[in-house]
């Protein structure tokens, strides 16, 4: 395979690049723009970094597809270049809608997967769940603060622990074994968060962990939930946990991004629950023959 391993000493310029891709988006940045989730989630897809004059990161989407995550302007390469890179890759993704836009149609085919969309939401509908059809996240978080009262410690070292140990109640609760769903990625993501730029909190109920949230800047008061664990046996965890994020967190926080339900049934019922504001597209680009 082309390409290096994803290391952390490849920081420092691929999220220089990721940046530049990422500017003036605001909350419609693509979640996969960062480095901290191609590091993270690097085995699952096989991530490795094309460096040169067009850099790129090669990977594999969950759906099998092989792809090619280019680290400049797609508009900016010309197109025999944009074919060399292609060779062995079925398309380029993810590419921002904003930039698919400044695409020849002529020249370039898109398209997209609903699998693949971001799930974006505004701060308020975390803040009050207003109106009748977040009603149950309502109740579900005045059962959680009748059922207990809960503290809250920001994420840090003195709280990674307590984090690890909400994980293994996690996957002993949804049955999974060491290694399977995002395991491994979520305690690399709780030893580097500062590495990262992941913030959040944990949740107790006297001393005993009930769950925590990790998030993400990418844009002014636009924050991505990289990691959101609570322990099912706590009625309301979850609602409460979004709340006291978008209500306490240090800075504004105006929009949350919920990152892809991979078309899993559970993922999308969940998010959806929460009434999004929109998908945000990821579109698929290759070249016309």
């Amino acid at each position: 395979m082309s390409g290096v391993p994803l290391t952390l000493a490849l920081q420092v310029p691929i999220e220089a690049a990721l940046v530049r891709l990422r500017e003036g988006s605001a909350e419609q940045c693509l979640s996969d723009h960062a480095f901290s989730n191609l590091y993270l989630f690097r085995d699952a897809h096989d991530y490795r970094y094309l460096p040169g004059d067009w850099p790129c990161i090669s990977g594999r989407a969950y759906d099998g597809t092989r792809h090619l995550m280019p680290l400049f302007g797609l508009h900016e390469a010309p197109l025999d270049v944009l074919r060399r890179l292609l060779d062995g890759h079925d398309c380029l993704y993810p590419i921002a809608q904003r930039d698919a836009e400044r695409l020849s149609p002529s020249q370039f085919r898109l398209w997209s997967s609903a699998d693949d969309a971001d799930y974006l939401f505004e701060a308020g509908q975390f803040s009050d769940f207003p109106g009748r059809a977040l009603a149950r996240k309502r109740n579900q978080v005045r059962q959680l603060l009748a059922a207990c009262a809960p503290r809250c410690m920001s994420f840090g070292v003195e709280t990674a622990d307590a984090a690890r140990q909400v994980l293994r109640g996690w996957m002993a609760q949804k049955g999974k074994a060491h290694g399977e769903a995002d395991e491994s990625a979520c305690l690399e993501a709780i030893a580097a968060a500062a590495t990262f730029g992941l913030e959040g909190f944990v949740h107790f109920a006297g001393d005993q962990p009930l769950g925590f949230v990790l998030a993400q800047e990418l844009q002014p008061e636009a924050f991505v939930m990289r990691f959101a664990k609570g322990l099912d046996s706590r009625v309301g965890i979850y609602p409460y946990m979004f709340q006291h994020f978008c209500r306490h967190f240090a800075r504004p926080v105006r929009w949350l991004n919920f990152e892809q339900d991979m078309g899993l049934a559970g993922f999308r019922r969940s998010k959806r629950s929460y009434g999004p504001a929109a998908l945000i597209p990821k579109l698929r680009v290759a070249l016309r023959e």
